[in-house]
């Protein structure tokens, strides 16, 4: 029995391809056979599905239609349609059209795209999710199509798939289309855009913006000055002494931090910026900060351009090894909430920095959309916060645990941003705890190798109701087998009653995954289980 395909798609053999050809991209309801309907468990004769969506021009004006290579849906595939039996059913068999309801394109391909995706698939207002350029692992989910060859620096490329798709909300994930200024030209468009504009994304795109704002709008922040001049900044830091933090003014990929714990250290970090161009254009500038001493929290908000909405805490786990030991990385990973970031934390954090910057940006003219990734210290001294840096995105993987306990309809909550109507919204979250622990390619955060094979990932996931495996830098091979495409690869991830049960779930599902090049931190949580066992005494 073939995929049910009411009005919107036809099924057609082509080239001994099954095609779903779409009629019409306008049509308010989209009806998917998800990537998830082909897997090896649902196809006789257990073949494995690679699901494509080039989007080449058809001669009609219209993206090609979706590709399955090389499968036939098979008789006891699930085919999906969100809430169309309940609208049958109500209806006496004539289908209603809810309202509101939208296609959201996410924008990325990484771990917190992947949990961005799995959010808004769950949200009951969503008609469909598509990811540009997502990777293999988001596809074989069926947490949204992936239009791999969709040029998402291409603002033209974008707004075109847009409307030729119906696309009524595009959440950009990663910083750098923001600080390009892709949401500028959406909104431009017409197209509702969840993230800042190029001018407020340079809260995170310059760390110069971002003091000066601070020191504009009494937000507490670390002593700072700028430099251009590595001679000027020599002399600054002799004058402070050590530790001391030299950083990269601009975008480095996570790398442009350098903590100096002596002066020698602070001077390489200098030369190595200003000097030897290490960084290119983003370390033709560094910013020369005191070293704050105290715990690092994490703290998120949802803006509209004048109301902020906090979002539960989320605390990762940056080094590399356990005990926190080794260089950074991009997040190790994460747990979901943080003991540390109290309720009263939450209120400081909220009215000292939060609004004050919603408010300044406003005033400065570059209203922001999106998200505020507050990075935190709190002071071992005073227990009081003070910014250590903005993003301008979800961070990675705190997006994944965050996703994993939002029980709110992901998609309006966005749409809401962009009509700045966040006054309106109210979150509801699991009262579980959740984490996750990134799995990343041996040698990670320097030379990995690619292409090393990743198998019993579905058995790992099956491991218990309450885990998700999200894919941050996973394709596949020749075979359809799974192999690394990236640093870190994967964010396993679970819910639980407390830090205990959600680890030990997570760690439960690592032990089934059969990957010999991927290593992860065993003590992922730490924190928050000498928080509840400071608590139990």
């Amino acid at each position: 029995m073939p995929c049910l395909l009411l009005a919107v798609c036809t099924a057609v053999e082509k080239g001994g391809k099954r095609v779903m050809a779409c009629a019409s991209p306008s049509i308010g309801v989209s009806i998917k056979c998800a990537p998830k309907a082909f897997r090896k468990s649902s196809v006789p004769g257990g073949l494995k599905s690679i699901a494509s969506f080039p989007v080449s021009r058809t001669l009609n004006g219209l993206y090609s239609p979706i590709i399955v290579q090389n499968h036939a849906c098979g008789s006891n595939t699930a085919f999906k349609s969100r809430g169309l039996s309940r609208a049958l059913s109500s209806t006496n068999g004539s289908l209603k059209v809810p309202e509101e309801r939208v296609t959201v394109l996410v924008i990325g391909g990484g771990g917190r795209e992947h949990a961005l995706c799995y959010a808004l698939e769950r949200s009951s207002s969503c008609d469909a999710v598509f990811c540009a350029p997502g990777n293999s692992g988001i596809a074989q989910s069926g947490d949204a199509t992936c239009i791999p060859d969709l040029d998402i620096t291409n603002s033209e490329a974008v707004i075109s798939f847009c409307r030729n798709w119906g696309v009524g909300l595009v959440v950009v994930g990663p910083e750098a289309p923001l600080v390009a200024g892709l949401a500028n030209d959406l909104v431009k468009a017409g197209i509702p855009t969840f993230g800042p504009s190029s001018e407020a994304a340079a809260l995170e795109g310059s760390k110069d913006f971002m003091k000066k704002l601070c020191d504009k709008y009494n937000i507490p922040t670390a002593k700072y000055q700028t430099f251009t001049n590595p001679s000027d900044a020599k002399t600054y830091v002799k004058g402070q002494g050590a530790p001391i933090v030299v950083k990269a003014d601009e975008l480095a990929a996570g790398k442009g931090v350098v903590v100096a714990m002596t002066l020698d250290e602070a001077f390489e970090a200098i030369d190595a910026m200003l000097v030897e161009g290490s960084f290119g254009s983003a370390g033709k500038r560094v910013i020369i900060e005191e070293f704050l001493e105290g715990e690092e929290a994490f703290f998120f908000a949802l803006v509209d351009g004048e109301t902020a909405l906090p979002l539960e805490s989320a605390q990762d786990h940056k080094r590399v090894g356990d005990g926190d030991v080794g260089p950074n990385t991009g997040g190790m990973g994460a747990y979901s909430p943080a003991p540390i970031v109290t309720e009263e934390l939450k209120k400081k954090v909220m009215e000292s920095i939060i609004l004050p910057t919603v408010k300044g940006m406003a005033a400065e003219g570059c209203k922001f959309v999106g998200v505020l990734y507050a990075g935190l210290m709190i002071e071992k001294k005073s227990g009081l916060p003070k910014l250590i840096e903005y993003n301008v995105r979800f961070g990675d993987p705190e997006c994944q645990v965050l996703m994993m306990r939002l029980e709110s309809d992901l998609a309006q909550v966005l749409l809401a941003a962009c009509r700045g109507e966040l006054g309106k919204v109210s979150l509801t979250w699991s009262p579980e705890l959740a984490t996750v622990v990134v799995m990343a390619s041996e040698g990670y955060p320097g030379a990995y190798k690619k292409g090393t094979v990743i198998k019993n990932l579905d058995e790992a996931e099956q491991v218990s109701p309450a885990i998700k495996i999200f894919h941050a830098g996973t394709a596949f091979d020749t075979d359809g087998n799974f192999v690394a495409a990236g640093g870190r690869v994967l964010g396993v991830t679970a819910k639980g009653r407390d830090i205990e049960e959600a680890r030990t779930k997570a760690y439960d599902a690592l032990d089934v995954v059969d990957w010999p090049e991927g290593f992860y931190r065993r003590d992922i949580g730490w924190r928050a289980l000498k928080y509840r066992h400071m608590a139990a005494h």
